[in-house]
Protein backbone atom coordinates (compact mmCIF):
# COMPACT_ATOMS: atom_id res chain seq x y z
CA UNK A 1 0.00 0.00 0.00
CA UNK A 2 1.64 3.47 -1.19
CA UNK A 3 0.57 6.76 0.84
CA UNK A 4 -2.53 7.91 0.75
CA UNK A 5 -2.87 10.87 -0.98
CA UNK A 6 -5.78 13.29 -2.15
CA UNK A 7 -5.74 16.08 -4.70
CA UNK A 8 -7.98 19.20 -4.75
CA UNK A 9 -8.30 22.05 -6.94
CA UNK A 10 -10.53 25.16 -6.22
CA UNK A 11 -10.31 28.57 -8.10
CA UNK A 12 -7.92 27.24 -10.86
CA UNK A 13 -6.78 26.38 -14.41
CA UNK A 14 -5.47 22.74 -14.15
CA UNK A 15 -1.93 23.71 -15.26
CA UNK A 16 -0.74 22.49 -11.75
CA UNK A 17 -2.02 19.48 -12.58
CA UNK A 18 -0.64 19.10 -16.20
CA UNK A 19 2.08 20.13 -14.84
CA UNK A 20 2.00 16.98 -12.69
CA UNK A 21 1.82 14.61 -15.69
CA UNK A 22 4.47 16.44 -17.11
CA UNK A 23 6.96 15.00 -14.14
CA UNK A 24 6.76 12.07 -17.10
CA UNK A 25 8.07 9.27 -16.85
CA UNK A 26 9.39 9.14 -13.39
CA UNK A 27 5.96 9.85 -12.47
CA UNK A 28 4.74 6.09 -13.03
CA UNK A 29 6.91 4.14 -10.31
CA UNK A 30 5.52 7.14 -7.88
CA UNK A 31 2.00 6.67 -8.80
CA UNK A 32 2.27 2.51 -8.77
CA UNK A 33 4.71 2.06 -6.30
CA UNK A 34 4.40 5.06 -3.89
CA UNK A 35 1.45 7.10 -3.84
CA UNK A 36 -2.27 5.68 -3.02
CA UNK A 37 -4.73 8.49 -4.22
CA UNK A 38 -7.93 8.22 -2.57
CA UNK A 39 -9.38 11.51 -3.79
CA UNK A 40 -8.79 13.57 -6.72
CA UNK A 41 -11.48 15.22 -8.90
CA UNK A 42 -9.28 16.23 -11.61
CA UNK A 43 -8.86 12.49 -12.23
CA UNK A 44 -11.62 10.19 -10.71
CA UNK A 45 -15.22 10.38 -9.87
CA UNK A 46 -15.29 10.88 -6.30
CA UNK A 47 -18.92 11.90 -4.79
CA UNK A 48 -18.79 14.94 -2.18
CA UNK A 49 -21.38 13.68 -0.41
CA UNK A 50 -21.93 9.66 -0.61
CA UNK A 51 -21.97 7.68 -3.86
CA UNK A 52 -24.86 8.97 -4.88
CA UNK A 53 -24.02 12.46 -4.88
CA UNK A 54 -27.23 13.31 -1.81
CA UNK A 55 -25.82 10.75 1.16
CA UNK A 56 -25.20 13.33 3.99
CA UNK A 57 -25.17 16.82 4.74
CA UNK A 58 -21.38 17.96 4.88
CA UNK A 59 -18.46 17.20 2.71
CA UNK A 60 -16.78 13.95 2.40
CA UNK A 61 -13.42 13.61 1.31
CA UNK A 62 -11.64 10.63 3.06
CA UNK A 63 -8.62 10.60 5.52
CA UNK A 64 -5.03 10.78 3.54
CA UNK A 65 -1.46 11.30 4.86
CA UNK A 66 -0.86 13.89 1.98
CA UNK A 67 -3.14 16.24 0.83
CA UNK A 68 -2.23 18.68 -2.67
CA UNK A 69 -4.63 22.01 -3.01
CA UNK A 70 -4.30 23.76 -5.97
CA UNK A 71 -6.43 27.14 -6.50
CA UNK A 72 -6.80 29.96 -4.68
CA UNK A 73 -9.75 30.38 -2.23
CA UNK A 74 -12.90 32.54 -4.24
CA UNK A 75 -15.93 31.75 -2.56
CA UNK A 76 -17.72 29.67 0.19
CA UNK A 77 -17.44 26.11 -1.74
CA UNK A 78 -13.58 26.64 -1.81
CA UNK A 79 -13.62 27.40 2.23
CA UNK A 80 -15.74 24.67 3.01
CA UNK A 81 -13.58 22.38 0.68
CA UNK A 82 -9.92 23.82 1.94
CA UNK A 83 -11.07 23.13 5.56
CA UNK A 84 -12.04 19.31 5.07
CA UNK A 85 -8.80 18.93 3.32
CA UNK A 86 -7.66 20.46 6.31
CA UNK A 87 -9.19 18.84 8.69
CA UNK A 88 -8.48 15.27 6.80
CA UNK A 89 -4.96 15.25 5.63
CA UNK A 90 -1.93 15.02 7.94
CA UNK A 91 0.57 17.17 5.00
CA UNK A 92 -1.14 19.86 3.67
CA UNK A 93 0.61 21.14 0.38
CA UNK A 94 -0.28 24.41 -1.45
CA UNK A 95 0.43 23.54 -5.49
CA UNK A 96 0.90 26.61 -7.67
CA UNK A 97 1.31 30.33 -7.49
CA UNK A 98 -2.60 30.43 -6.88
CA UNK A 99 -2.29 28.38 -3.94
CA UNK A 100 0.28 30.31 -2.45
CA UNK A 101 -0.43 33.97 -3.38
CA UNK A 102 -3.37 33.84 -5.32
CA UNK A 103 -2.27 33.94 -9.10
CA UNK A 104 -3.84 34.88 -11.85
CA UNK A 105 -7.67 34.95 -10.28
CA UNK A 106 -6.52 37.22 -7.40
CA UNK A 107 -6.32 40.12 -10.04
CA UNK A 108 -9.83 40.39 -8.92
CA UNK A 109 -8.65 41.96 -6.08
CA UNK A 110 -7.44 45.05 -7.24
CA UNK A 111 -11.06 46.04 -8.66
CA UNK A 112 -14.33 47.03 -7.08
CA UNK A 113 -16.69 43.67 -7.65
CA UNK A 114 -19.82 44.83 -8.17
CA UNK A 115 -18.30 47.12 -11.42
CA UNK A 116 -16.52 44.45 -12.13
CA UNK A 117 -20.12 41.76 -12.53
CA UNK A 118 -22.06 44.65 -13.65
CA UNK A 119 -19.34 45.01 -16.52
CA UNK A 120 -19.35 41.31 -17.39
CA UNK A 121 -23.50 40.65 -17.08
CA UNK A 122 -24.92 43.63 -18.20
CA UNK A 123 -23.23 44.92 -21.39
CA UNK A 124 -24.40 44.85 -25.30
CA UNK A 125 -23.03 41.50 -25.18
CA UNK A 126 -25.06 40.11 -22.45
CA UNK A 127 -29.00 39.58 -22.93
CA UNK A 128 -31.15 42.05 -21.88
CA UNK A 129 -31.64 42.75 -18.50
CA UNK A 130 -29.41 39.65 -17.98
CA UNK A 131 -27.98 39.12 -14.08
CA UNK A 132 -25.77 37.92 -11.98
CA UNK A 133 -26.11 34.26 -11.57
CA UNK A 134 -27.29 33.40 -7.96
CA UNK A 135 -29.08 30.05 -8.07
CA UNK A 136 -27.01 27.05 -7.48
CA UNK A 137 -23.82 29.14 -7.64
CA UNK A 138 -21.46 29.14 -4.12
CA UNK A 139 -21.36 33.09 -2.50
CA UNK A 140 -18.42 35.14 -3.32
CA UNK A 141 -16.24 35.65 -0.76
CA UNK A 142 -14.86 39.36 -0.46
CA UNK A 143 -11.83 39.31 -2.62
CA UNK A 144 -9.83 35.85 -3.63
CA UNK A 145 -7.43 34.31 -0.89
CA UNK A 146 -4.11 32.10 -0.53
CA UNK A 147 -4.76 29.10 1.01
CA UNK A 148 -2.60 29.92 4.38
CA UNK A 149 -4.97 32.90 4.55
CA UNK A 150 -6.84 30.71 5.64
CA UNK A 151 -5.67 27.57 6.76
CA UNK A 152 -2.39 26.19 8.18
CA UNK A 153 -0.21 25.03 5.46
CA UNK A 154 2.63 22.86 5.47
CA UNK A 155 4.41 23.20 2.24
CA UNK A 156 4.26 25.65 -0.49
CA UNK A 157 5.69 25.09 -4.19
CA UNK A 158 4.69 28.16 -6.27
CA UNK A 159 4.80 28.70 -10.18
CA UNK A 160 2.32 29.18 -12.52
CA UNK A 161 2.81 26.49 -13.63
CA UNK A 162 5.38 24.87 -10.97
CA UNK A 163 8.20 22.91 -11.92
CA UNK A 164 7.66 18.93 -12.37
CA UNK A 165 10.72 18.45 -11.05
CA UNK A 166 9.92 20.31 -7.97
CA UNK A 167 6.79 18.66 -7.70
CA UNK A 168 8.27 14.83 -7.90
CA UNK A 169 11.32 16.08 -5.09
CA UNK A 170 8.83 17.60 -3.32
CA UNK A 171 6.71 14.07 -3.24
CA UNK A 172 9.72 11.90 -3.22
CA UNK A 173 10.86 14.07 0.00
CA UNK A 174 7.93 12.85 1.43
CA UNK A 175 8.18 9.44 0.90
CA UNK A 176 11.54 9.82 2.22
CA UNK A 177 10.80 11.39 5.24
CA UNK A 178 13.31 14.61 4.84
CA UNK A 179 13.09 18.28 3.78
CA UNK A 180 12.19 18.97 -0.06
CA UNK A 181 15.65 20.36 -2.15
CA UNK A 182 14.22 23.49 -3.56
CA UNK A 183 15.53 27.03 -5.02
CA UNK A 184 14.95 29.49 -1.99
CA UNK A 185 17.02 32.57 -4.01
CA UNK A 186 16.21 34.93 -7.26
CA UNK A 187 15.63 34.41 -10.35
CA UNK A 188 18.04 36.78 -11.18
CA UNK A 189 20.78 34.34 -8.58
CA UNK A 190 20.25 31.69 -11.60
CA UNK A 191 19.98 33.98 -14.38
CA UNK A 192 23.40 33.53 -16.69
CA UNK A 193 23.01 36.62 -18.46
CA UNK A 194 25.67 39.60 -18.68
CA UNK A 195 25.48 42.54 -16.27
CA UNK A 196 27.46 45.46 -16.37
CA UNK A 197 25.85 47.45 -13.71
CA UNK A 198 23.68 50.29 -13.96
CA UNK A 199 22.39 50.53 -17.79
CA UNK A 200 22.38 53.37 -19.96
CA UNK A 201 18.21 53.84 -19.89
CA UNK A 202 16.21 55.61 -17.28
CA UNK A 203 12.70 55.10 -18.84
CA UNK A 204 11.17 51.49 -18.41
CA UNK A 205 10.97 50.31 -22.05
CA UNK A 206 7.88 48.64 -22.89
CA UNK A 207 8.57 45.15 -24.66
CA UNK A 208 6.81 46.33 -28.12
CA UNK A 209 10.71 46.64 -28.84
CA UNK A 210 12.93 43.84 -29.62
CA UNK A 211 15.76 43.43 -26.40
CA UNK A 212 19.43 43.13 -28.10
CA UNK A 213 21.06 40.24 -28.34
CA UNK A 214 22.51 37.74 -30.85
CA UNK A 215 20.18 34.73 -31.30
CA UNK A 216 23.36 32.43 -32.64
CA UNK A 217 24.89 32.78 -29.25
CA UNK A 218 23.68 31.45 -26.23
CA UNK A 219 21.69 33.28 -23.36
CA UNK A 220 24.96 34.20 -21.32
CA UNK A 221 25.66 36.70 -23.89
CA UNK A 222 22.80 38.47 -23.95
CA UNK A 223 23.06 41.56 -21.41
CA UNK A 224 20.53 41.54 -18.63
CA UNK A 225 17.17 43.09 -19.79
CA UNK A 226 16.81 44.84 -16.69
CA UNK A 227 20.07 46.79 -17.26
CA UNK A 228 18.47 47.15 -21.03
CA UNK A 229 15.68 48.74 -19.48
CA UNK A 230 12.91 46.26 -19.48
CA UNK A 231 10.69 45.11 -16.75
CA UNK A 232 12.31 42.38 -16.11
CA UNK A 233 11.26 41.15 -12.69
CA UNK A 234 13.79 38.50 -11.44
CA UNK A 235 15.37 40.43 -8.73
CA UNK A 236 12.04 39.86 -6.45
CA UNK A 237 10.89 36.81 -8.23
CA UNK A 238 11.69 33.47 -6.19
CA UNK A 239 13.81 30.95 -7.99
CA UNK A 240 12.17 27.63 -9.84
CA UNK A 241 11.55 28.26 -13.10
CA UNK A 242 14.61 26.65 -14.76
CA UNK A 243 13.83 23.68 -16.93
CA UNK A 244 16.97 23.54 -19.38
CA UNK A 245 19.50 25.84 -17.25
CA UNK A 246 18.55 29.35 -17.41
CA UNK A 247 15.02 30.29 -15.94
CA UNK A 248 12.47 30.08 -18.48
CA UNK A 249 11.63 33.63 -19.74
CA UNK A 250 15.43 34.17 -20.35
CA UNK A 251 15.82 30.77 -22.25
CA UNK A 252 13.25 32.74 -24.41
CA UNK A 253 14.90 36.30 -24.53
CA UNK A 254 11.77 37.89 -22.79
CA UNK A 255 12.00 39.56 -19.43
CA UNK A 256 10.01 37.57 -16.39
CA UNK A 257 7.29 38.06 -15.47
CA UNK A 258 7.49 36.80 -11.64
CA UNK A 259 5.19 33.91 -12.10
CA UNK A 260 6.43 32.34 -9.29
CA UNK A 261 6.04 35.54 -7.14
CA UNK A 262 7.77 36.85 -4.30
CA UNK A 263 11.11 35.86 -3.06
CA UNK A 264 10.52 36.95 0.14
CA UNK A 265 7.63 34.94 2.31
CA UNK A 266 4.60 37.32 1.63
CA UNK A 267 6.15 39.76 0.25
CA UNK A 268 5.15 42.83 -1.84
CA UNK A 269 6.82 42.03 -5.55
CA UNK A 270 5.24 45.80 -6.56
CA UNK A 271 7.37 47.75 -3.66
CA UNK A 272 10.57 45.20 -4.41
CA UNK A 273 10.66 46.22 -8.13
CA UNK A 274 10.05 49.88 -7.76
CA UNK A 275 13.70 49.33 -5.22
CA UNK A 276 15.15 47.17 -7.84
CA UNK A 277 14.21 49.64 -10.41
CA UNK A 278 15.86 52.88 -8.98
CA UNK A 279 18.96 50.74 -8.19
CA UNK A 280 19.59 50.58 -11.89
CA UNK A 281 19.04 54.16 -12.53
CA UNK A 282 15.45 53.85 -14.14
CA UNK A 283 12.54 55.71 -13.03
CA UNK A 284 9.89 53.75 -11.67
CA UNK A 285 7.16 56.51 -11.97
CA UNK A 286 7.58 55.41 -16.25
CA UNK A 287 5.88 52.00 -15.41
CA UNK A 288 2.51 52.10 -16.87
CA UNK A 289 0.75 50.35 -14.40
CA UNK A 290 2.60 49.45 -11.62
CA UNK A 291 -0.24 47.36 -10.13
CA UNK A 292 0.04 44.85 -12.50
CA UNK A 293 3.51 43.85 -11.08
CA UNK A 294 0.82 42.27 -8.68
CA UNK A 295 -0.44 39.68 -11.57
CA UNK A 296 0.63 36.53 -10.10
CA UNK A 297 0.53 38.13 -6.61
CA UNK A 298 -2.62 39.73 -5.46
CA UNK A 299 -3.02 37.64 -2.24
CA UNK A 300 -2.16 38.92 1.40
CA UNK A 301 -3.53 42.13 0.55
CA UNK A 302 -1.02 43.15 -1.77
CA UNK A 303 -3.94 43.95 -3.99
CA UNK A 304 -6.89 46.17 -3.26
CA UNK A 305 -9.29 48.38 -5.46
CA UNK A 306 -8.56 51.90 -6.02
CA UNK A 307 -10.45 54.55 -4.22
CA UNK A 308 -11.75 56.27 -6.73
CA UNK A 309 -12.82 53.09 -8.20
CA UNK A 310 -15.12 51.53 -5.59
CA UNK A 311 -18.91 53.22 -5.60
CA UNK A 312 -19.83 56.09 -3.16
CA UNK A 313 -22.31 54.85 -0.93
CA UNK A 314 -25.59 57.18 -1.33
Amino acid sequence: MGVKTALEWLSSCSGCEIAILNIGEALVPILTEHLDIVHAPVIMDHKYFGQCGDEGEHLQIPEAVVGIVTGGVSNEEHIEVLEEMRKKCQVLIALGSCATQGGIPALMNGQDSEASFDAVYQTPSTDPGATRPDQGVPELLDRTYALDEKVKIDLQLPGCPPNPAHIAEVIISLLENRDPVLPTKSVCDSCPTRREGKGEVSKVKRYIENAEFDPDKPVSDMRCLLEQGFMCMGPVTAAGCAKYGAPSCIEARVPCRGCFGSVRPKGNQMLDMMNALASNGIDFTTVVDRRSIQRFSGAHGNLRPKKSAVKEEV
